[in-house]
């Protein structure tokens, strides 16, 4: 399969690599990492690959700063997992281009009751998964009973398998009374209906979120656990190959449902962890795409000749998180003190040009339900000691600052943003010790609540605040997404009572409630809702950044001369 040509591409590559590490000393991958990651995929996905157009005149080379978690969708939450996800698998239902707006996706059309309980999804006619079986209303109820029933034959929970966004989204699990899904009937072939226990909100946007899509029952029977690192979707391009820590190589799917998609025969995701390094790989050539840009980069990049700058819509935030179960950090006073420590406009100021605002709300201004009434804590030293000291620690105290290794959309300088609030703490007397930890066994141990302080972030992913919300806050999450391991009472019946709420108004009376105790509360530090930034080269047409950060690329195209 050409290898002669591949053979050649890689040398380039080699010493291109050899270059870069000189260049920029130790902020490539680690290698022992790349070495311990086990290969997936066939054999005609192999390293030699890597590089723009090496096998084609539609090769797309897209470089992100982590590697993903893995390609289970449903399992994971992480952005890096999701940004190719995207492009393997379908959900019933879509957003569209540029939004959050419900758009058909596998499912063409939708009925609701009247009384919101019933929902029927008329599915498309003819989709293939990627291994030649058929997509139907069967295929869609076991996806959904996989993640509802921690017991079902394909959920894999005995090896380590969990669905926490799927209990967050739907209420819990099979068997828990706050479980909304309460029957999935399957009509015919081509309709399936849903039968929900009590009106939900944002059920349709829930529906479109990517991390809901359909995978091959056969692919589930025949890989087992295995299915994280060999996907089967009906999306526009199919899985080859996967080299953990470097490149995850997509190819074109022939039988894709919509005619004439893809537009690329391959895509390559390519892992570049710093992003100066990415923005050098743009300008060389290497790559076609990059994301995770640093904001005093913009102009130049706006500018040059031959790249194209895209800017997201503001749909995030950036945060400093505290683990509320720990001591002092269990005291609301400690808390409270922290956010007046910790200088967020500085940061912004310092970090993200004009490509940012200084966040007071969990969620971004321009989402509904946002409390503008709120206002910030603002960075006042001797508050904050004051609030120490009624506390009971004048003197100060010791934490750990937990930093993600990556750049994030939210964040694309995390060891900066670590810096500033180390500093800003040790003003008012807390000394903090910096830990640092590979990407996936950051996520994996903040979730166990190994940590005490820790930077992260959230992007939406349906252009809901029950995403936010629930997701991040809610007592049931705890052990999920909900690192800071907080649980208030009042709270959680707000953000149950927002999910179950049909009119939009109550909605946002609700959350804006959330929002006020919560503040209150300072179970975090909100820093910043950034408007993350992409770049491109020239060739690279129709390349929509969504929102979400999970772009789709079935109509991207490369022109050739």
């Amino acid at each position: 399969m050409m290898k002669g040509k591949y053979a050649f591409w890689s040398i380039l590559m080699l010493l291109f690599i050899l270059l870069l590490a000189a260049c920029s000393g130790d902020g490539g991958a680690d290698p022992s990492a790349s070495e311990e990651g086990n290969e997936a995929g066939n054999e005609e996905g192999t390293s030699e690959q890597k590089g723009s157009n090496a096998a084609g005149d539609q090769v797309l080379v897209y470089a992100r700063g982590g590697d993903s978690v893995s390609l289970d969708f449903a399992s994971i939450s992480d952005g890096e997992s999701s940004r190719v996800t995207k492009n393997i698998f379908e959900s019933l239902l879509d957003y569209d281009k540029e939004s959050f707006e419900v758009v058909p996706g596998l499912s063409h059309d939708w009925e609701v009751s009247d009384d919101g309980l019933s929902y029927t999804f008329f599915l498309e006619e003819d989709v293939t998964f990627h291994d030649g079986t058929p997509f139907n209303a069967e295929a869609v109820k076991i996806n959904f009973e996989r993640w509802a029933d921690p017991k079902h034959k394909y959920a894999f929970t005995d090896q380590g398998y969990a669905y926490p966004l799927y209990g967050t989204m739907f209420g819990g699990y099979k068997g828990d009374d706050t479980h909304n899904i309460k029957e999935i009937n399957v009509i015919n072939d081509y309709e399936i209906e849903f039968v929900l226990k009590a009106p939900q909100g944002p059920f349709l946007q829930n529906m479109a979120m990517h991390y809901f899509a359909m995978t091959s029952p056969a692919a589930l029977e025949k890989y087992g656990p295995d299915i994280g690192e060999n996907p089967v979707g009906t999306g526009p391009f199919k899985f080859v190959s996967w080299s953990k820590n470097d490149q995850i190589i997509l190819e074109k799917f022939a039988d894709y449902r919509k005619e004439g998609l893809p537009k690329l025969d391959q895509v390559i995701f390519e892992v570049i962890p710093e992003n100066s390094a990415r923005l050098i790989a743009l300008r060389s050539g290497e790559v076609d795409i990059i994301d995770g840009i640093n904001p005093d980069d913009a102009a130049g990049i706006e500018s040059e000749e031959g790249l194209e700058l895209y800017v997201r819509g503001e749909n995030n935030v950036g945060f400093l998180g505290m683990n509320v179960e720990k001591e002092p950090l269990n005291d609301k006073l400690v808390r409270q003190a922290i956010n007046y420590a910790v200088d967020t406009e500085a940061i912004v100021e310092a970090l993200y040009a004009d490509y940012a605002t200084t966040a007071i709300n969990l969620i971004p201004p321009n989402y509904f339900g946002y409390n503008e009434e709120i206002k910030a804590y603002g960075h006042d030293v001797e508050r904050a000691q004051e609030l120490l000291a009624e506390a009971g620690y004048d003197n100060g105290f010791e934490l750990d600052l937990w930093v993600m290794p990556v750049s994030r959309p939210y964040m694309p300088d995390p060891e900066t943003v670590a810096e500033i609030v180390q500093s800003n703490l040790e003003e008012v007397g807390i000394t903090t010790n910096i830990v640092r930890e590979e990407w996936a066994p950051y996520l994996e141990k903040t979730g166990k609540g190994e940590h005490e302080l820790y930077l992260l972030g959230w992007s939406g992913s349906n252009g809901d605040p029950d995403y936010f919300f629930d997701s991040l806050l809610h007592g049931d999450s705890i052990g999920g997404e909900n690192r800071s391991f907080y649980k208030n009472n009042e709270v959680d019946e707000l953000i149950d009572q927002a999910g179950a709420e049909i009119d939009q108004g109550q909605r946002a009376e609700l959350y804006k409630q959330v929002q006020a105790i919560l503040h209150e509360e300072a179970p975090g530090v909100n820093i910043v809702h950034s408007t993350p930034l992409a770049a491109a080269k020239s060739e690279v047409k129709n390349f929509i950044p969504h929102p979400s950060t999970s772009d789709p690329l079935e109509e991207v195209e490369i022109a050739t001369e």
